[in-house]
């Protein structure tokens, strides 16, 4: 039987997460480098992780250097297992992407749902699952406060 997967709430929970992951699937990523969805994987493009984008609406696109994919367990497996899934959508539209969360192989070892967005329910399933999953938190923000670097 997996372990229970576990809720990183503080910072000192996530930094490890932040430090060792390398391969992002970024469900809701965003051409506009404008919002959120585009410049929060940017940081992380620029800090060397591979950024899978996930978005139907901009299927046929390319962000960050590689084809925008409809739906999480249809990412080529050939691009790395996916450490951590961040989410960009809405609290209430997360249900609807759960059975595509728990359908990737491997499962990611996290899912972390960005400023604003929460959906406990679901969080609870994913932990159930083994995956740790952090809410309402911002990768690009805990980044800068760990004084993460781009390589050089």
């Amino acid at each position: 039987m997996s372990r229970a997967g576990r809720k990183l709430a503080a910072l000192a929970d996530v930094e490890p997460v932040l430090r060792s992951c390398r391969v992002v699937a970024v469900l809701g990523c965003h051409a506009d480098p404008s919002r959120p969805a585009h410049y929060v994987p940017a940081y992380l493009h620029r800090l060397g992780k591979t950024i899978l984008p996930v978005n139907p609406r901009l299927l046929g696109c390319q962000l960050f250097g590689l084809d925008v994919s409809e739906r999480l367990d249809q990412l080529d497996p050939l691009l790395g297992a996916v450490d951590v899934v961040d989410v960009f959508r809405r609290s209430a539209d997360v249900a609807g992407h759960l059975d595509e969360i728990l359908a990737m192989r491997p499962l990611p070892a996290v899912v972390w749902l960005q400023s604003g967005i929460a959906n406990d329910g679901v969080c609870a399933q994913l932990r159930a699952a083994g995956i740790d999953t952090v809410e309402d938190r911002c990768m690009l923000a805990d980044g800068n406060a760990l004084q993460l670097s781009v390589p050089g």
